[in-house]
């Protein structure tokens, strides 16, 4: 064996039992999603990304050796980034364009203002600034799948992972809580359908309870809703970077934040754009078979999260989360109210 080839299954055996350890985990979490569902009655209904992080945390003391931990490290760190460059496959900027560039406007500005209140809330209630820049983004962008893009230009600090696993955990119920709260305030508010799925689509955090709570109202609420929602997932890159810019202006060292652009960066934005092209020429999309390798390619972003969250869990202690006070949910709920708030005089501004 060349040293190369030597080196290469050194590398696989040292990584092979954390990524195995968090595949085991995120297959789980994939089957229990809809038993779960299904043994309640659909009263209790959680995504599999947030069973993975709660399987994974109850793991935690079992299994944080150093066996497991570089693979898990390889999955948070490495794996994380691959299955985020994939989101790109999401987004087609013609669905975007159509939006208008007032609202387009409303939400950039929405989602940076949030961002900033979030990291000065942070300050204030003496948490780290790390903290409010992943709660910022969270509610600014798409939750979970926005917190971990966000961790992989925060700077580390001694809290860092359990505050990625709260705000994960904090933004998928407070998504699922807005998800039916906000459709009737939106009625209370006198929206239209256009203004309803704006409103929608612009403060609830994660894509899932964007489509439960648009489509619940009507098909166009929805569907201006999702339109919407994936504008703000467009701007993932950008904020990401934007988060990662402020921390080396601050002299702190976040690695890949140095770099005017990482590589997942490069690939989401690619993908992006060859989404749009396809979009624009089904024909041409067609020959060449490219929904069903967008279709493998989401499958393979939508496990490499899965995964990356489930070695998130497992590198967390419970212990560490219990210890979060109020402060953490006080930042994270303030930039829920501010983004609302932001949102809705907009629309109150725009007419």
């Amino acid at each position: 064996m060349t040293a190369l080839s030597l080196a290469t299954s050194a590398t696989i055996r040292k990584l092979a039992p954390g990524v195995l350890l968090s595949l085991a985990v995120a297959i789980a979490s994939y089957l229990a999603a809809p038993l779960l569902k299904s043994l309640t009655g659909g009263r209790l209904a959680l995504p599999d990304m947030v069973i993975a992080l709660i399987i994974g945390i109850a793991l935690h003391s079992a299994v944080m050796t150093p066996r497991f931990e570089p693979g898990m490290t390889f999955c948070v760190k490495k794996l994380l980034r691959w299955a985020i460059g994939l989101l790109g496959l999401r987004i087609a900027l013609g669905d975007i364009i159509g939006l208008g560039l007032g609202v387009a406007l409303l939400v950039v500005a929405s989602m940076i203002l949030t961002v900033v209140v979030a990291i000065w809330l942070a300050k204030a209630l003496d948490r780290d600034a790390g903290f409010g820049a992943l709660a910022g983004a969270a509610n600014a962008v798409c939750g979970a799948s926005a917190t971990l893009a966000a961790a992989t230009v925060v700077p580390d600090y001694k809290r860092k992972s359990a505050d990625i696993a709260f705000t994960v955990v904090m933004a998928n119920a407070i998504s699922t809580v807005v998800m039916l709260a906000y459709p009737p305030l939106c009625v209370w508010l006198g929206y239209d359908a256009r203004t309803t799925g704006i409103m929608l689509g612009a403060t609830i955090h994660d894509m899932a309870q964007v489509v439960g709570a648009g489509y619940a109202v009507s098909e166009s609420v929805g569907n201006t809703a999702v339109i919407v929602k994936l504008f703000r997932v467009f701007l993932l890159l950008p904020m990401v970077l934007a988060i990662g810019w402020y921390f080396v202006q601050q002299g702190e060292r976040t690695g890949e934040a140095k770099v005017p652009v990482p590589v997942f960066a490069i690939v989401f934005l690619a993908l992006c754009l060859l989404n749009s092209l396809m979009a624009a020429s089904p024909a041409l999309a067609a020959s060449v078979g490219f929904p069903v390798i967008k279709s493998l390619l989401g499958e393979a972003s939508k496990w490499g999260l899965l995964i990356a969250i489930a070695a998130l869990g497992l590198g967390t202690s419970l212990k560490s989360i219990l210890t979060i006070g109020w402060r953490h949910m006080a930042v994270f709920m303030g930039a829920t109210f501010v983004i609302l708030f932001l949102i809705i005089a907009g629309l109150k501004i725009a007419g």
